[in-house]
């Protein structure tokens, strides 16, 4: 009887240890691959807050909230399984996927470049359009963009998470694809919150009658436009790296090494002539070549698009 008890007791104790290495195994994937998709993740904490723009104060929180629900639907029901089906019956799709990814990535990082060298009036043919909508209608609406916005970042990010965790058996894989999913989109819908209530409270704290209160509403309500400037050229930055760095990669492990070798020439090049902090050096030399690919490559596609536009309309029902 002794004996077979402290063979159970054995047993649960290996049956722990394999538990607490899978939930520290987890844990360390979850996090190497949070990074590897920080810099989507900041560019959808820049572009949500445009979403409740023009609307009411009082509904701006529950719509935030109604995007970060439609987007953890996107994580957890639509991608996470596709990512799962892909990774175990056609893990050769998953580098070309998210080369497409990247793709996107670099269109929108150039587009946006692009939007600001030569303004479009699409901006402008919005805000008229919404002066017409009903409340309810124009707030269904911008929650539906929304959503649709970030079902392609939230693509973006399980596809660069599946990617890191592709030799995990599909447990590991499951868990951390859920748990990075998760806790961006808590991180991110957090963060909007707090970015887009910030100028409420600064209204508040510069009425009141302290002296340091006061000064510290005006400081927010003048800073958060410029913040939100400042987010928007870090998220445009942090699309275009990634979006060229996956491309880098991408094509490396296809076979196609040129521009890999390229790009780490140069960077070694920099640092070694500049001889200052070479590894930061290093970093932001390669991460620039990355970002300048995703440039070129984001400006082709934007070019192709403005070609194929006109030959697309001819198509479309009712031409």
């Amino acid at each position: 009887m002794a004996t077979g008890l402290i063979a159970l007791l054995d047993d649960v104790a290996a049956i722990a240890k394999l538990a607490a290495t899978s939930l520290d195994d987890v844990a360390a994937q979850t996090a190497k691959a949070g990074t590897k998709a920080a810099g989507v993740v900041i560019d959808d904490a820049a572009v949500t807050p445009r979403y409740v723009v023009g609307l009411s104060p009082a509904r701006e929180l529950p719509i935030i909230g109604k995007i970060a629900l439609g987007s953890l639907k996107n994580k957890l029901i639509f991608l996470l399984p596709a990512g799962l089906f892909l990774g175990y019956f056609a893990p050769w799709s998953i580098t070309p996927l998210l080369m497409l990814g990247g793709l996107y990535l670099c269109y929108e990082g150039a587009e946006k470049i692009y939007e600001i060298v030569m303004p479009h009036d699409a901006h402008e043919h919005e805000a008229a359009v919404s002066g017409t909508v009903d409340p309810v209608a124009l707030e269904n609406q911008k929650v539906s963009g929304a959503i649709r916005t970030d079902f392609i970042l939230s693509a973006e990010i399980m596809a660069l998470t599946l990617a890191n965790v592709s030799q995990s058996n599909i447990y590991t894989q499951a868990a951390v694809l859920a748990a990075v999913g998760i806790l961006i989109t808590v991180a991110v819908y957090g963060v909007v919150s707090l970015i887009v209530k910030a100028d409420d409270v600064g209204l508040a704290l510069a009425r009141t009658s302290l002296g340091v209160l006061r000064l510290v509403g005006r400081g927010l309500v003048a800073g958060v436009p410029i913040f939100l400037k400042v987010l928007a050229m870090v998220g445009t930055a942090a699309m275009l790296w990634v979006g060229g760095s996956i491309l880098v990669h991408g094509l490396a492990e296809l076979g196609f090494h040129g521009p890999e070798h390229l790009i780490e020439d140069f960077a070694t090049t920099v640092s070694s002539l500049l001889g200052y902090l070479p590894e930061v050096l290093h970093w932001f030399a390669t991460s620039a070549a990355q970002a300048l690919l995703g440039i070129v490559i984001g400006g082709f596609v934007i070019v192709l698009l403005q070609f194929a536009a006109p030959i697309i309309r001819r198509f479309k029902p009712g031409h």
